[in-house]
């Protein structure tokens, strides 16, 4: 198993969230601010350079709108 933020499943969770963020209309700048981040922490988990752990994960979702479990469903269909 190669590393998975080049996998097939971390590309999904990347479309998924920026799709969520986009649903929302925010920008990456919002977001981050959302978090308490910088925009390019935004940028980098949404451009594959970064992954995120399970606690950042929910955050984000949570910030953008969306129901992290259904996001979970979502990947593993």
């Amino acid at each position: 198993m190669g590393k998975s933020i080049h996998s097939p499943q971390h590309q999904k969770l990347r479309e998924l969230l920026v799709a969520a963020r986009k649903k929302a209309k925010l920008t990456q700048a919002e977001v981050a601010e959302l978090l308490g981040r910088p925009q390019s922490f935004v940028a980098k988990y949404e451009g594959g350079e970064r992954r995120l752990d399970v606690i950042e994960f929910m955050l984000v979702a949570l910030a953008v709108g969306a129901d992290p479990a259904k996001l979970m469903r979502a990947l593993a269909e």
